[in-house]
Parts: C-alpha cells; structure tokens; sequence
C-alpha cells in the first residue's frame, strides 16, 4: 500500500520531476555524499545483504531493523 506522500507524487509527475531533481542536487553535495558513504560503511560492517532489513542510524548506534521500523516516526529511534 502507498503512502500519502507517494500517492501525491503519482497524481503530480511535474512535482515528482522537482522532487527528483532536487534530491539529485543533494546527494552530490559533501553533506549528501558523506551521509550516503557513512551508510555504506555501516551496512558493511553490520553485515547486510540482500535480508530485507535496513541500517538504522539511531541514538544507540546503527543496528538492522525492519523497513517499517526504520521508517517510523517514533519506535526505535525514541
């Protein structure tokens, strides 16, 4: 099931082009790439592939979680 956020990007493709274009700038800013690298070292040191779980940066370290949990807005980053 979409979310709300995606359910508007795909009745609005003109906003889904900005939006896509816009992220594109960002990651290759210094900030952008640093935070895409970081996320690579650490799915490596944790070991991740190909389970269905994400790295999670959270205030406790980076651990795996379920993609719904990684996604919320409180749980496991609280």
């Amino acid at each position: 099931m979409k979310g709300r956020t995606q359910r508007y990007y795909d009745a609005n493709p003109d906003a889904n082009r900005r939006r896509l274009k816009q992220q594109d700038r960002y990651q290759r800013t210094k900030k952008g790439a640093k935070l895409r690298h970081d996320a690579y070292k650490a799915s490596l040191k944790i070991g991740k592939k190909g389970d269905g779980k994400d790295v999670s940066h959270t205030s406790k370290g980076v651990i795996l979680a379920s993609p719904k949990a990684n996604r919320a807005k409180k749980g496991i980053h609280a």
